[in-house]
């Protein structure tokens, strides 16, 4: 299926035959989305997710096999997600997972469109940051401009010492102090060159020239011990070798 920065790629995981059914009916009323599948089976709907080809997922939390949660520990990627459940109690635990928003059954049409114009505007907001990337590269600047309070601040590619994720919002480690930001991990790594900063755990991104040492699954920047997940130690080690 072609895949476009409009269209949007929707998969429904859900075992409730009637959340399904109302679901997909939802997404085939509203303009700008399209059914990549829809399954009851999360170890399923799992398999699809990780092919990346689903920009939004419409997920249930409580499932047999596997939790809502679980699916979303296990997938560990930046894949849009809107939780629909019958409890509120997991707004918290969504934080760390790019959860747009949160669908209290029994989910209502209008309400329903509200969560997908949130999540047309984070896809909005990831197609504007990769075209921003490409126009710095393309001019080889050494700099971007991040919004902070009211305020767009530039900062130097050598003054970062290391992005973390925080929540909803990023905060970024400079050598002149702490700037916070709402935009996504995900822009503002998309923004910066590969060539000097890089990717270490879901909540960490590093500038590789302020490396101080790797010690085991950590990283010492700035005197800070950062965690190194499994999946980044082999590239981290193939930049280090360099």
């Amino acid at each position: 299926m072609n895949k476009d920065h409009q269209a949007i790629n929707c998969l429904i995981v859900d075992d409730e035959p009637l959340a399904l059914s109302l679901l997909s009916d939802y997404i085939e009323k509203t303009p700008g989305l399209v059914l990549l599948q829809a399954t009851s089976d999360p170890i399923e709907g799992l398999s699809i997710a990780t092919t990346g080809e689903a920009d939004l997922i419409f997920l249930d939390m409580q499932m047999p096999e596997l939790t809502g949660l679980q699916f979303l520990k296990v997938l560990q990627q930046r894949t849009l997600v809107i939780i629909t459940t019958a409890y509120s109690d997991y707004a918290l635990d969504g934080y760390n997972y790019y959860v747009v928003d949160y669908l209290l059954k029994p989910i209502t049409f209008e309400r329903f469109v509200m969560a997908v114009e949130k999540a047309k505007g984070r896809k909005q907001a990831q197609y504007t940051a990769v075209s921003s990337s490409a126009n710095i590269i393309e001019g080889r600047k050494d700099y971007l401009f991040v919004k902070t309070d009211y305020r767009m601040v530039k900062v130097d590619f050598a003054d970062i010492l290391y992005l973390e994720g925080a929540q909803d919002y990023v905060l970024i480690h400079t050598q002149q102090g702490q700037l916070l930001t709402p935009e996504s991990m995900k822009s503002l790594e998309a923004k910066l060159p590969q060539s000097r900063f890089l990717r270490i755990h879901k909540s960490y991104l590093i500038a590789l020239d302020k490396i101080e040492f790797v010690e085991r699954s950590r990283v010492s920047v700035s005197g800070q011990l950062l965690p190194v997940s499994d999946s980044f130690k082999e590239l981290l080690s193939k930049h280090i070798s360099k």
